[in-house]
């Protein structure tokens, strides 16, 4: 199981993140309330204008009811009220104005002006805006009494400002709340961050499986038991651990080495399921590229596979019995054993085995020695040689010493990234553990590495074109994805020629995973050589590639930084056509 290094200095604890967010939801909480404590004692301030102003409209009507001078009349009724600067106006049932004091001699027809269209609808009605006749702004009332409109106003000064201002009494208190909360809250979050930090301690020593011999004291309340049940459950889980490991490895093993593609069709030949290895496999045996596993049966190569399952599935004469057939496949220097079976339900499953896979795995083995040795030993060889024929000729000429030194730098300098190489895929094979994973971003990836080849690309009259819809983003170790495509890039533009282009494809995916294709037009590779690049140190040419300054490790490294992301790679060519890699990438490991 691979275990994930947290950088801790970059997070925010959890006993901060939910005081914070308990807090936050509190404020949202406060805020609305304010808000619509604060809409209230608005609407109630201007209410209550509303009915001293209504007051007065009323009793003006009942003093004009059956006056003649109606001017007289409101003149004598301002004298009797406080607000002797009130503006009235009586408008008839069509919005012309009867009576104004503002001093306007021409008013247009009111029934448009917002408090008198309430009133019409609802017999009152009140609002504050800017006169369009006086060009001050004033508060309205206005009342619908008998079909006639009596309107009051009060110039907006600091007099009806002053009684519109909202009381901030319940403000002040909410605030004080408030503090009072925040303090009770983060004494809480803190006795919770306590227990947690206790808790991770245990996770982090019994991931290190390095238990030390004390107790852990958790408090006596509910996430305290659940915290002391934890650690029990830990220390049995680990009586119980030795009893169940040869039946695991057994598990593991079984897993590791099964390298088999898997498909399941309903009757219409629709996808049920499938694995990562299915449509690897399948374009490794096309020679079109495929999207879907349902194209599977379209590959000229699965014909007798396709005319089975035509005969068969809607045999009218067929015996209830489930049906077997099995094809074998060589393409692109493999073999692979291809097995359908087919359902009383007319559903049915393929399966395709690289079959030649165990066979270059065991070669792999035995080679692996002999080549570490034979790799180390040339450039070793060639330092020993120069140095001795230094150390012998005392006399020898500074040019030629001179030469001979940066002979040894450049072996020294090859040696070494071997060596490094080496070490990745030591890593990858012991320690995949140890790579701390983060969220790396494919496309800001492939920018920065075609960025860093741009100068050799130039040179070589290579081309790229990147396809990469979706945004794809992998939580995986950054150094290993940078690896993966770095390598690519190199070798295609060590040995794919010149003038040639160069494809990156994410050409699907799935909930779990991204699907690439790297591709290029150049030379290509053989038949015999395709199933072997990806070999630790196999060469196609091995005069090319040490003059170039490969170690013969690259590929590898590639194929083992793809499985550490829970992937699978293969490829597939010929003369004159390219290279194409087809491989996946889990989207979180």
């Amino acid at each position: 199981m691979n275990r994930v290094s947290i950088n801790n200095g970059s997070r925010i604890h959890f006993s901060q993140r939910l005081f914070w967010t308990i807090f936050a939801m509190f404020l949202v909480f406060i805020s609305c309330f304010l808000l619509f404590q604060y809409q209230r004692e608005k609407e109630f301030a201007e209410e209550k204008l509303n009915n001293v102003l209504s007051n007065y409209n009323y009793q003006l009507f009942r003093k004009c009811y059956k006056s003649e001078d109606i001017a007289t009349t409101v003149k004598t009724f301002m004298q009797d009220i406080p607000q002797r600067d009130l503006r009235v106006t009586i408008i008839d049932p069509s919005g012309r104005v009867l009576f104004d004091n503002s001093g306007t001699d021409e008013l247009d027809n009111h029934n448009n002006r917002s408090e008198v269209r309430k009133a019409r609808l609802q017999n009152e009605g009140f609002a504050i805006r800017s006169s369009a006749s006086t060009r001050k702004r004033y508060f309205y009332s206005a009342s619908n009494i008998g079909g006639y409109i009596y309107r009051s106003a009060l110039e907006y000064d600091p007099y009806v400002k002053g009684v519109l201002k909202i009381n901030m009494d319940f403000i002040y208190f909410m605030g004080f709340m408030t503090l009072i909360f925040f303090f009770v809250l983060a004494r809480f979050t803190t006795s919770i961050g306590k227990t947690i930090s206790k808790l991770r301690d245990f996770a982090r020593t019994a991931e290190k499986e390095q238990m030390p011999d004390l107790d852990y004291i958790f408090p006596n309340d509910e996430l305290g038991d659940i915290s002391k049940n934890i650690v029990t459950l830990y220390h049995q889980q680990q009586r119980a651990k030795y009893a169940l490991t040869m039946e695991r490895e057994k598990l593991v093993k079984h897993f590791q080495y099964s390298k088999e593609g898997f498909a399941m069709f309903d009757g219409d030949g629709r996808e049920i399921l499938s694995n990562i290895l299915f449509i690897q496999f399948m374009n490794v045996i096309s020679d079109t590229q495929l999207h879907y596993v349902e194209e599977a049966l379209e590959v000229p190569e699965l014909e007798p596979i396709r005319t089975f399952l035509v005969k068969n599935s809607h045999d009218p004469n067929r015996k209830k019995k489930v049906l077997r057939n099995v094809l074998t496949i060589d393409k692109n220097g493999k073999i692979f054993l291809i097995e359908c079976i087919l359902f009383l339900d007319h559903s049915y499953e393929l399966s395709i085995n690289d079959i030649s896979r165990q066979e270059e795995e065991s070669r792999m083995k035995r080679q692996l020695t002999q080549n570490v040795s034979h790799e180390l030993k040339t450039p070793v060889s060639s330092i020993q040689g120069y140095l001795e024929t230094i150390l012998s000729n005392p006399d020898l000429d500074p040019e030629r010493c001179r030469f001979f030194l940066e002979r040894c730098y450049s072996q020294s300098t090859r040696l070494t990234g071997l060596l490094r190489d080496i070490s990745v895929l030591n890593r990858l094979d012991e320690a995949s553990a140890l790579f701390d994973l983060t969220e790396v971003n494919i496309p800001k990836l492939i920018a920065e590495i075609e960025k860093e080849c741009s100068q050799e690309m130039e040179i070589r009259h290579i081309t790229t074109e990147v396809i990469l819809p979706g945004n794809p983003t992998v939580i995986g170790n950054n150094s290993l994805l940078y690896s993966i495509f770095r390598n690519l890039y190199d070798n295609a533009i060590a040995y794919a020629g010149e003038g040639v282009k160069i494809t990156v494809n994410c050409y699907k995916e799935d909930p779990k995973y991204y699907y690439f294709s790297f591709s290029d037009n150049g030379v290509g590779i053989a038949t015999e050589h395709i199933n072997r690049i990806f070999e630790r140190f196999y060469r196609v040419d091995k005069g090319r590639s040490r003059k170039m300054g490969g170690t013969g490790l690259g590929l590898s490294i590639v194929k083992n930084s793809v499985h550490f992301h829970k992937g699978q790679i293969s490829a597939k060519s010929s003369p004159g056509r390219g290279v194409t890699f087809f491989f996946t990438l889990k989207k979180k490991i």
